[in-house]
């Protein structure tokens, strides 16, 4: 009988990572088949919720996936930040994630381990197996090169980061503010900056780093790391963009689809946060003000404010429909009914962003979406929240120059007057049309990159034949 090759996942329990991951291996299955992988998933909670679970459903069968006994949680407090509970749930999982990888590598040698970037101290628990451990990095290739220069960064910095006056150098990547840094960075003397660091470095353990980006997409930063190849950095593979390809068949009576159909061609703003993105109770109101003001369609999925400007995103909706359109405006939705539309908490954005309809996005940034607007070629409203969105925006706005950018006052809020001038701007506004045809441009080079010869494909084969041969080596 064939010897298969057999590979370990391991997961973190955050959905955009989730969907992302899966994508690459299941991507990375179908251009080989001779390898098996086993995911692995840590999870906290006393359910996997049916988000997630259609997600493992889907899965072909030569990828096997396994939960692993929830984390005990209780002792953390009640309005701890989601990425906290995340950072704890990855810690408290790692000795069950070693037990496993162990039994799975003692019963059907395992060739290679593949770990989330969240959680890269695998590849430390993979290395005690000698056995070859690989990070899936689902973020830019700017914030990877941040992430593998840190530390040497951080001895060349004598301020606090967010008081730098100059804008920070990153090898192969364009200048950015302080400001824009990852939430971390952002206070050198706090303990979560400690832990950045760290964590940065366990990098350097893996046998080669997979981003879910491309070349045409950011070949100076992604040809300046491999470059550095020698000098220590390992091996990059740029083998994006996966983006889950899957629509909802739940027909045209849809609401959202109602809506869309009747309106004429890209001339509809989408507007979402992401699988758990949200706003302060204050910008939720200049933003409904500011799409009114604005004149122009909008599809927006609304949920409801969050201090953290984040709900948990792997739980359902706390609120009724009818008392989560109470944080709008009075009136809004009578006043803008027939151009704009409300959706509550979710929507199925990548069959959204395929609608003929769909004409810019007002996204906070984070790489799913942004990914899926590329290869969608739609134009971008940058309003980033938390972690690394910041210097995604940095990297659409200024570097490929596909997003507009509002403007935050002192106090924190991007204002009503301030978001119909940047709405206008993108939809019907000159800019917004340069905006356009560069995002057609990067439409063409995503879809180029998957095709058989494409980049991101070839670099995606070779390196599934290389563990391939591995595979058949151990299997002798």
């Amino acid at each position: 009988m064939e010897t298969k090759t057999h590979i370990a996942l391991v997961t973190v329990p955050v959905y955009s990572h989730l969907r992302s991951i899966l994508e690459f291996t299941k991507r990375l299955v179908h251009l080989n088949q001779n390898i098996h992988v086993t995911c692995i998933n840590p999870t906290f909670g006393s359910s996997i919720c049916n988000n997630v679970k259609s997600l493992f459903e889907s899965l072909p069968s030569n990828i096997n996936y396994m939960f692993l006994p929830p984390i005990n949680l209780e002792d953390l407090p009640k309005d701890i930040h989601p990425a906290l509970k995340v950072e704890a749930t990855l810690h408290r999982s790692i000795p069950s994630i070693y037990d496993v990888l162990n039994t799975l590598h003692s019963s059907s040698k395992l060739v290679a381990v593949i770990s989330d970037g969240l959680i890269n101290e695998v590849l430390r628990l993979t290395k005690k197996l000698d056995i070859l451990a690989y990070s899936y990095f689902p973020s830019t290739t700017m914030l990877l090169s941040l992430c593998l220069h840190s530390s040497n960064l951080d001895k060349t910095i004598s301020s606090a980061n967010k008081d730098l006056l100059e804008p920070l150098e990153i090898p192969g990547c364009i200048p950015i503010n302080s400001t824009d840094l990852p939430d971390p960075m952002l206070d050198r003397s706090s303990e979560g900056y400690k832990i950045f660091l760290e964590a940065n470095d366990r990098f350097y353990l893996a046998d080669g780093i997979m981003i879910n980006s491309f070349l045409a997409l950011e070949e100076t930063t992604i040809r300046a790391l491999q470059e550095k190849e020698d000098e220590g950095i390992p091996s990059i593979y740029p083998i994006g963009p996966f983006v889950q390809n899957v629509s909802c068949d739940n027909g045209s009576d849809l609401e959202y689809l109602q809506f869309l159909d009747k309106q004429e061609k890209k001339s509809v703003l989408y507007v979402s946060f992401g699988s758990g993105g949200t706003l302060f109770s204050e910008q939720i109101i200049e933003l409904a003000f500011g799409l009114e003001l604005s004149g122009q369609n909008f599809l927006w999925v609304l949920r409801p404010p969050n201090k953290h400007g984040v709900i948990d995103d792997l739980d359902s909706g706390e609120y009724e429909d009818e008392i989560l359109y109470n944080f709008l405006p009075n009136g809004f939705l009578e006043r803008t009914k027939g151009k704009g539309l409300v959706v509550p908490y979710w929507a199925p954005q990548i069959e959204i962003l395929g609608h003929s309809s769909i004409g810019g996005f007002l996204t906070h940034c984070g790489w799913n979406s942004t990914l899926e607007s590329v290869v969608n070629g739609i134009p971008i409203i940058a309003w980033p929240l938390f972690a690394e969105q910041k210097m995604n925006a940095v990297l659409l706005s200024d570097g490929l120059k596909v997003a507009i950018r509002p403007k935050v006052n002192e106090n924190g809020i991007v204002e009503r007057e301030e978001i119909a001038k940047v709405v206008k701007n993108l939809m019907v506004g000159e800019e917004g049309k340069e905006i356009h045809q560069r995002m057609e441009k990067l439409k063409g080079n995503a879809i180029d990159a998957l095709k058989e010869n494409g980049s991101s494909t070839m670099t995606l084969t070779h390196l599934a034949l290389k563990l391939e041969s591995l595979g058949s080596h151990l299997g002798t």
